[in-house]
């Protein structure tokens, strides 16, 4: 994914996990860092994370939530209470944290928020809360405020900001499509559009943004820019959301809730700000700006690898020193216990070269005790030996004996287990009555549904009176030839033919020498047990007369369980898709056919075009066999 993005700083919003969720490809990337803020309660919620990529990019400070409140790992201080040096700064005033409608550790608690601070600038990624319903109205609403009053504050401080994620506010009419939609829906006119709560917030930290009226106490001044519309400021449809629900994506009815924020003094140092819109595979599409090779730092050129990393480790733009687990800080998810003094599981295979197959089991695999200082994970060792299988006829001695061989594995700092023992027993009790030396049965047991549709024919009766031919080591028999030994389920095909041949066929027929089912050596599944009197044989034969047709058996499955055809919709004579109703009143829980194209631009069913059509039907009224549409 990163090859595909061809960026060095990577914001990732509503991740949706937890912490005992995150696996090695997550968070032991080679070459990247990465910074997690993950819910602390709810489950498969929210969640941010940012990656760095380690030979472009390191911070020197990182923490978790806009309010400073929240604890670093392993420390029970908070960032805002922490020593000065390892402060980030900017946290909200006691009076700003009193105005809050929600109280500070309640909003840093949903995994909504990663600080990290460059030379450069200080980064923000930032998962904001949606407009749902109004039972979040004032969640959302002091969640905005604090993220405001931070950033704010971080600028007075003198540092620069860039602000990214997913603020899900559209800035302007020109930013979404279902504008004009949502003011006839709420009864809004333009000027209440524009001035609804969220909105005139998000406006009046822009420069250029939309504000009606006077500009709110301690917002007089706009300080950070839209680098996405600063590079195309008139475009239309520059959309990053699309609804999934209603297939919106294809006709671009969608809005632009996803930015890239930077400081004023920062407009300079972008060369190029664009949506991805065409990379798939989330409701949201990227969006990305480009820092020039060389920045204008308080009237003074200097190259951007300078400083988006600690001092020292570029000057000049030339790296004099390499990235150490010295410059790792504790938020990096690196250093989360699970994942702490380990590597990704693929740099084991690639890096460390196989044992030879020569060298013996029972011996301590080589390397084990220096596997520690290479950061490999210490409770399994994967470089197990295999021995080479030999074949069974030879390997296996006589008289019902066995050797086995066990390859333990070598597990570092722990006790071997026992090694290859010889075992003098026979494997299982023989039988009485049974043959020393009866063979194994090789079948391979049922190898399909047909045997329960078919009832097995009786076996053939083995004539007594004729001695068996003697059986040698491997089952040829002294007059040469070679019984085919397998389960009853396998034999009965054989006898399976016309029911005319089975009925005709008499039983002194079944004893006949030169068939090989007549005769079978010992321990073969045709056993003296499976004898049938003639009588036997006969009600066998009227019983297996009600033999079930497998194929008119799925056709009847199939009909039962087939879904009904589809209607086809007035506009384009295509298939319907089904639909749930999850609106709440009497027609809840009802589902409904509907026109399978996505919605236009308009995000209206049309008539006449190649968007989605009016066409709906429920389906407790859909006849299969009518072909009318209402």
């Amino acid at each position: 994914m990163f090859d595909i993005l061809e960026a060095d700083i990577v914001v990732f919003q509503e991740t949706k996990i937890q912490r005992k969720d995150l696996v090695d490809d997550m968070v032991l990337v080679p070459g990247w860092d990465c910074y997690w803020s993950l819910p602390k309660h709810k489950k498969g919620y929210s969640g941010v994370v940012i990656y760095t990529r380690q030979s472009v990019c390191a911070p020197i400070r990182a923490e978790e939530g806009i309010t400073g409140t929240l604890c670093p790992p392993g420390s029970t201080v908070s960032f805002s209470e922490g020593p000065e040096d390892q402060q980030i700064g900017g946290y909200p005033s006691h009076s700003q944290l009193e105005a809050s409608l929600v109280d500070a550790t309640t909003l840093d608690s949903e995994g909504r928020c990663v600080v990290l601070e460059f030379p450069a600038f200080v980064l923000f990624g930032v998962y904001s809360p949606a407009n749902r319903d109004e039972t979040r109205d004032d969640f959302r609403l002091g969640f905005l405020d604090l993220l405001d009053a931070r950033i704010r504050n971080l600028v007075a401080m003198g540092k620069r900001v860039v602000l990214t994620g997913d603020l899900n506010i559209s800035r302007e009419t020109l930013d979404t499509a279902n504008a004009e939609a949502s003011m006839r829906k709420n009864g809004y006119t333009a000027e209440d559009y524009m001035s609804t709560p969220a909105r005139r917030m998000f406006n009046q930290l822009l420069v250029g943004g939309t504000v009606l009226g006077e500009r709110d106490k301690g917002r007089e001044e706009p300080i950070l820019w839209d680098a996405c519309r600063g590079f195309h400021p008139t475009r239309k449809g520059m959309f990053t959301c699309w609804e999934q629900k209603v297939n919106a994506r294809p006709g671009n009815y969608g809005s632009r809730i996803d930015y890239v924020l930077g400081s004023l003094d920062m407009t300079t140092w972008f060369s190029d700000s664009n949506i991805q819109e065409g990379l798939m595979g989330s409701d949201h599409c990227p969006v990305y700006a480009v820092i020039k090779d060389q920045i204008d730092v308080n009237g003074e050129m200097v190259y951007t690898l300078d400083m988006m990393n600690p001092p020292g480790m570029f000057l000049g733009g030339l790296r004099q020193r390499e990235y150490s687990t010295k410059d790792m800080l504790p938020m990096s998810g690196k250093l989360i216990p699970e994942f702490d003094g380990r590597r990704n599981i693929k740099d084991m295979f690639t890096r460390k070269p196989a044992l030879a197959k020569s060298q013996s089991t029972t011996t301590p695999l080589e390397g084990t005790e220096g596997r520690r200082d290479l950061g490999v994970d210490h409770d399994v060792d994967l470089d197990i030996e295999q021995i080479p299988s030999a074949d069974p006829r030879t390997a296996a001695p006589a008289n019902g004996q066995t050797t086995t061989k066990e390859a333990v594995p070598t597990v570092a700092g722990k006790k071997r287990s026992s090694v290859a023992t010889v075992t003098n027993r026979p494997l299982k009790r023989s039988k009485s009555g049974a043959s020393a030396q009866a063979a194994p049965i090789n079948g391979k047991g049922q190898q399909s549904l047909k045997g329960f549709f078919i009832k097995p024919a009786a076996a053939a009766q083995v004539d007594t009176a004729s001695p068996s031919p003697t059986r040698n080591m491997e089952g040829q028999r002294d007059d040469g030839f070679t019984p085919v030994l397998g389960s009853a389920i396998e034999f009965c095909p054989s006898y399976i033919g016309s029911t005319s041949q089975k009925s005709d066929r008499k039983p002194s027929d079944s004893t006949s020498p030169t068939s090989p089912l007549a005769t079978p050596g010992p321990g073969s599944a045709l056993t003296p047990s499976a004898q049938a009197s003639p009588s036997k044989q006969g009600m066998d034969s009227e019983e297996s007369d009600k033999v079930h047709d497998p194929v008119q058996s799925k056709e009847s499955w199939g009909k039962l369980f087939t879904k009904p055809a589809a209607p086809r919709c007035e506009g384009h004579e295509e298939p319907c898709k089904t639909m749930l109703t999850k609106k709440s009143g009497m027609n809840c829980g009802r589902s409904f056919w509907m026109c399978a194209r996505p919605l236009g631009p308009s995000g209206e069913k049309e008539k006449n075009t190649q968007w989605r059509c009016p066409t709906f039907i429920w389906c407790s009224d859909w006849n299969p066999n009518s072909t009318s549409t209402t």
